[in-house]
């Protein structure tokens, strides 16, 4: 890690790091995308370029909301991990609103077009991280780089199969994107998360064997991988199985316990623990016992989406130089993603007439949540840093 020498404020406080116009897109396409998702399950909208909903909500929630949150984080983790500076001005600018582009092409252009712009800004978004880190010689960071790189192509793939241009399965790609994002979360919050639990609790010492976060790792990226393939289902059963139980032993070893007291570490372990209960269900499934939707929604809202909300408010006070204690809003928010997580998740076992209502309780715990978020930090977001710093 380099140590950044402080730098007096310059240009646009939205502009600075990437955290702050990411952040923010990514909170306010959150909360108007899953009002125009139930808008759509409910027939009252319909979707100009005649993509089917259910893939353009799985899709902007994937590829639009989260990579916009893990482009801003990485920008902005990536001048601390690196020393040095990340697009700022008028280039971070240009990026984010290649985002926004293909954020309003997936409403209102038409599908070649979307695909392009779409296509084009976690390409962009790829290349620069990755020369950032190999200037540096990081390489370390070069799994993350290949992790973002992937990504970047199972949304193209999506695009091509949406289009009708390849033999992929619009689908499978998103169960590739998805599994992507689970395995640079598993590789991110291994670092993060016994770190912010040491520091927060004094005397402590968190001590994980050297083999389980590499083993746990690729076993769930092997896991998800056979998931995705769909070629395997028994083998792919049992590596699932197997990485639940991994990342169950690698979270116990975190303490998850010492941050009960503290809601800004709690959300974090308990997001945490939404991805071997995800990847436990996603076994039952390939075994036959159960559906997808489950072990599906498991990791993209409770551990995704409680790391997503947990990380964002944490990282925005960090780096706007508040105190990293949170209000009662922030704690309203992980809870409603926590409870749109626990209604998503359980919809498949409910009885058909209170399906529609879990469907509905999630939806709007979740929009509710991000909008906090927005009251909370966008002013924050907007202005300059409270301790009158650069950044």
């Amino acid at each position: 890690m380099y140590m950044l020498k402080a730098e007096p404020p310059s240009g646009l406080p939205l502009l600075r790091l990437a955290f702050r116009p990411f952040y923010l897109g990514a909170a306010a396409i959150s909360v108007a995308w899953m009002a125009l998702w139930w808008l759509l399950l409910g027939g009252h909208a319909a979707l100009p370029n005649a993509m089917p909903p259910v893939l353009w909500h799985a899709h902007e929630m994937l590829f639009g909301f989260v990579a916009a949150v893990i482009v801003g984080f990485l920008l902005t983790a990536g001048k601390v991990w690196t020393g040095l500076q990340t697009p700022r001005g008028a280039p971070l600018a240009a990026l984010w609103l290649l985002w926004l582009a293909g954020r309003i092409a997936s409403v209102a252009a038409a599908p070649p077009l979307f695909a392009a712009v779409d296509t084009l800004f976690l390409l962009t978004a790829a290349a620069i991280f990755a020369t950032l880190i190999l200037r540096a010689h990081n390489l370390r960071n070069l799994k993350v780089v290949a992790v973002l790189v992937l990504l970047a192509i199972a949304n193209g793939m999506f695009h091509l199969g949406a289009l009708g241009l390849s033999w992929a399965d619009p689908l499978q790609a998103l169960h590739g994107g998805l599994a992507l994002v689970v395995v640079l979360i598993s590789i991110i919050a291994g670092r993060v998360i016994p770190a912010f639990t040491q520091s927060a609790t004094p005397g402590l010492r968190l001590a994980e064997p050297g083999w389980l976060s590499p083993v746990s790792v690729a076993c769930t990226a092997l896991g998800l991988a056979l998931w995705t393939s769909g070629m395997a289902a028994r083998p792919g059963a049992a590596v699932l199985a197997a990485a639940a139980l991994l990342q169950a032993l690698r979270l116990a070893h975190w303490a998850p316990m010492a941050g009960r007291g503290r809601p800004i570490l709690w959300v974090l372990h308990l997001s945490y623990a939404w991805l071997p209960l995800g990847l436990g269900l996603l076994a039952a499934s390939q075994a036959g016992w159960i559906g997808e939707s489950a072990g599906i929604h498991a990791l993209a809202v409770g551990c995704i989406g409680g790391l997503v909300i947990g990380m964002m408010t944490r990282t925005a006070r960090g780096h706007t130089g508040r105190e990293l204690k949170v209000s009662r809003a922030e704690v309203t928010a992980y809870s409603l993603v926590m409870a749109a997580a626990l209604a998503r998740v359980a919809v498949p076992w409910l009885p058909p007439p209170l399906q529609a209502m879990a469907l509905f309780g999630a939806a709007a715990a979740w929009t509710l949540a991000f909008a906090l978020y927005l009251l909370r930090f966008a002013p924050w977001l907007l202005s300059t840093r409270a301790d009158g710093r650069d950044g």
